[in-house]
């Protein structure tokens, strides 16, 4: 099981001859053998990703984009979190022992909770920042500055580390029947109840404003698209960007977090009873998902967003910055913001002529 998924299920199923203590669940045979490669895998490719994409954002020559500065932030907050990964290595591989202390027990689960917060709220400033510049560019000529994306930034790391106090303070190393486990104390029903708040506006919420930013980003170009009557492949292109992204965070998280939405419930209601046989299995599979989200971000960003892919090839191989990859030097940003800035030109236009016309 992966870590996260591991916090939330000894906080909620598991039980331990102390009252006050929560130990692990009995390890499923696979996880000692399946989960540590895995983790292995998602560590050497996730750290090395995030590297060379913080590397190739970070010292690329000319003027950076304004997203770019999310994107760093986004690929800091998935490295903080791959350099645990180890860790949960060895604690899969023991069979849910905790054999590297006390410091680290804290440590790593509180460097998990921050980049969960840390993460959501990144990829929704990331959607509120391309709805400004897509779908009100009045607006976001007043309010989209570097000053204010490095605030806003300074700001989510903040929020983000006071979300994961709860779980810095809880955490602890107990051992039951000898044996150091890295546990949580028994989950009170105001600590359920904040939970379930915190899993809400930490999670849905956000989930929400991006499923519909991108949502209206889309319309917006589908409509942009019948109207002009022309095949246009950046057009096009634009949209399967939007689509994938959106898909890959949704993919990743909600299966993950809608079980541990179901374990919180279950924890409130008495009366309202899930497996816990299915609980365990749903965050046993969904868990390692959700954490693969750390590891691909720099490869969807490689393969769809042909700036970014100059910048790592460029960072990677100076010799070939002479080369452009790719049949435009515009980014899907600019792509999509022309693409709207053209429809709306063109409604502008029209009601014009539908007020000349009337007078």
């Amino acid at each position: 099981m992966d870590p996260e998924a591991t916090l939330v299920y000894l906080d909620y199923y598991t039980a331990s001859p102390d009252p006050d203590i929560k130990e692990t669940h009995p390890h499923a045979p696979y996880t000692s053998v399946f989960l540590p490669i895995f983790y292995t895998a998602v560590f050497l490719t996730g750290v090395l990703g995030n590297l060379v994409l913080m590397g190739a954002l970070y010292f690329k020559q000319g003027t950076r984009r304004l997203i770019d500065i999310f994107i760093i932030n986004l690929a800091a907050s998935d490295f903080i979190f791959l350099v645990t990964l180890p860790l949960w290595v060895d604690k899969e591989a023991s069979l849910g022992l905790w054999r590297t202390g006390a410091f680290l027990c804290k440590g790593s689960s509180y460097m998990i909770s921050v980049n969960m917060h840390c993460s959501v709220f990144l990829l929704t400033c990331m959607s509120v920042d391309r709805y400004l510049a897509i779908m009100c560019p009045a607006i976001a000529r007043q309010v989209r500055r570097r000053n204010c994306a490095y605030g806003v930034c300074a700001c989510v790391w903040f929020i983000s580390c006071l979300l994961g106090l709860p779980t810095l303070l809880s955490r602890e190393l107990t051992l039951i029947d000898d044996k150091p486990y890295c546990a949580e104390k028994k989950a009170s029903f105001i600590k359920l109840a904040w939970a379930l708040v915190a899993l809400i506006v930490t999670f849905f919420v956000p989930l929400l404003s991006i499923v519909t930013c991108y949502c209206c980003i889309t319309k917006k170009l589908c409509t942009h698209y019948q109207q002009s009557g022309k095949h246009n492949k950046k057009l096009k292109k634009s949209i399967k960007i939007i689509s994938i992204v959106v898909a890959a965070f949704v993919v990743c998280w909600l299966p993950f977090n809608s079980f541990k939405l179901l374990a919180i419930v279950s924890g409130l209601q008495q009366e309202l009873y899930f497996s816990s046989a299915i609980l365990r299995l749903g965050m046993e599979v969904s868990g390692p998902l959700a954490f693969t989200n750390s590891c691909v971000n720099p490869f969807i960003y490689f393969i769809f967003d042909g700036y970014i892919r100059r910048a790592i090839i460029h960072c990677l191989c100076p010799c070939l910055k002479k080369y452009d990859f790719g049949s435009s030097t515009e980014t899907s940003d600019s792509h999509l913001t022309k693409a709207l800035s053209n429809c709306i030109h063109a409604e502008g236009d029209t009601r014009r002529r539908k007020r000349s016309v009337s007078l």
